[in-house]
């Protein structure tokens, strides 16, 4: 049994991530075919032995606890501890909804004193990589640390996108820099924490602190807290935009990669539908993919991810793209660097991704800039069509849309359709 308890943070709005969560969580995008970036961290828990988990929500819950269910894909439908949301809630002297995460957290700080461990782990939903809590967890009680921060080098280009720890030979952090533009420090905070149970609970009486990154981390430094640093050595990506969703999944099809989901000591759990194997037509290309089952492929697929019950045309070409599960591609279209959200439909002959005009998104200009080129969950892109690139298609938009742009196509960098309430 676990001496720790663990909290998901699940709660906040990503909108470096544009169409994906416009309809849906973060933690609830899907990720390597068949998984969601919440499982990463729901089985990093139970690989870890830690089986009493709750997670916090907020925006756009409804897929996410679709998603959760009881619990049983990780074996958390247990009578005591195992999986709880934690929804958010106004009332009494909260008279808003939640800021931030400690924020999210001092909310449930009866539930948190309600529980037996004496240690919290404070987790993200939406980051990728696998991890043995335990040992860090080890580390942390011998210590007597009041909060044990996880923690990865990064190269000095990156610093700007992290907190950046401060820390001395003991492993002590001694001080901390937010997402500094410059860095002398090497060493980034992760966002996983974990702390003695008593320790936060004490913190998160001063209701002035909002985030765990902004402002509890550095108010337990400068009160001279024992707060310690853990150096994780593997592979770790926090999925905040498009292009590092894009980039992480195809890591994957590299012939060694940074990311093992083959790893039997390190499983990543999902919630799976029943669904027949993959089917490979008999005048089908492929090479360099990873199918999903239940996917049928009947066109060329190159170096791409393709989700659960994805249908692929004769004669569809798809490369360097990420398929969600049950879009079909109809025969003659052209795929090629495209994030392609479920349930979509890509008309004959239309060609999404085209072109080498690399003209910036105009609603995310720093995020949607190198060539990626969008389309929203159960959109429809007409046949015929021809969407250029760093494009997005609003969720659920129809062949009306496009009406007025049948001839020339969808330049680079356009919005179509409108982003759901």
């Amino acid at each position: 049994m676990s001496s720790a308890f663990a909290l998901i943070m699940a709660g906040g709005p990503s909108p470096g991530l544009s169409v994906l969560t416009n309809v849906r969580a973060a933690p609830a995008v899907p990720f390597g075919g068949k998984y969601r970036l919440i499982d990463f961290s729901l089985s990093n828990c139970v690989n870890s032995g830690i089986y009493n988990v709750a997670v916090l929500t907020q925006y756009r819950p409804h897929s996410l606890s679709q998603h959760l269910g009881t619990g049983a894909p990780w074996d958390l439908d247990l009578m005591k501890g195992g999986l709880r949301v934690l929804h958010p809630f106004k009332g009494g002297k909260f008279g808003d909804w939640q800021q931030g995460t400690a924020d999210a957290v001092r909310r449930n700080l009866e539930f948190v004193g309600e529980q037996s461990e004496d240690h919290v782990v404070v987790l993200a939903g939406d980051h990728v990589y696998t991890m043995d809590y335990a040992t860090m967890l080890q580390i942390h009680e011998n210590s007597g640390a009041d909060l044990t921060v996880a923690c990865r080098r990064v190269s000095p280009h990156e610093t700007h996108r992290f907190g950046m720890i401060v820390k001395g030979n003991d492993d002590r952090i001694t001080g901390f820099e937010e997402k500094p533009k410059r860095s002398r420090q090497t060493l980034a905070s992760m966002g996983v924490y974990i702390f003695r149970r008593q320790a936060l609970l004490d913190v998160l009486r001063d209701e002035s602190y909002i985030d765990f990154g902004r402002d509890v981390l550095p108010a337990m430094i400068k009160g001279g807290k024992n707060v310690r640093a853990f150096t994780f050595p593997g592979y770790w990506t926090d999925i905040g935009t498009v292009q590092a969703y894009w980039e992480s999944n195809m890591g994957l099809l590299s012939e060694d990669p940074a990311l093992d989901l083959y790893n039997a000591d390190a499983r990543v759990h999902t919630r799976s539908q029943e669904s027949g194997p993959v089917s490979v037509g008999k005048d089908a290309q492929v090479e360099g993919n990873l199918l999903s089952n239940g996917c049928v492929v009947e066109g060329k697929v190159e170096r791409s991810i393709i989700s659960p019950g994805v249908r692929i045309a004769p004669g569809a070409v798809v490369t360097n793209s990420i398929i969600l599960h049950g879009t079909v591609i109809e025969a003659g279209a052209v795929v090629d660097k495209c994030i392609i959200d479920k349930q979509s439909h890509i008309g004959a002959e239309a060609k999404v991704g085209h072109g080498d005009d690399n003209t910036p998104n105009q609603d995310l200009p720093r995020d949607l800039n190198t060539g990626l080129t969008l389309v929203g969950r159960e959109a429809v892109i007409p046949a015929g069509m021809t969407l250029g690139r760093n494009v997005t298609v609003q969720a659920w938009t129809d062949e009306a849309a496009f009406k007025k742009m049948k001839k020339k196509g969808v330049a680079s960098g356009s919005v179509v359709g409108t982003a759901p309430d």
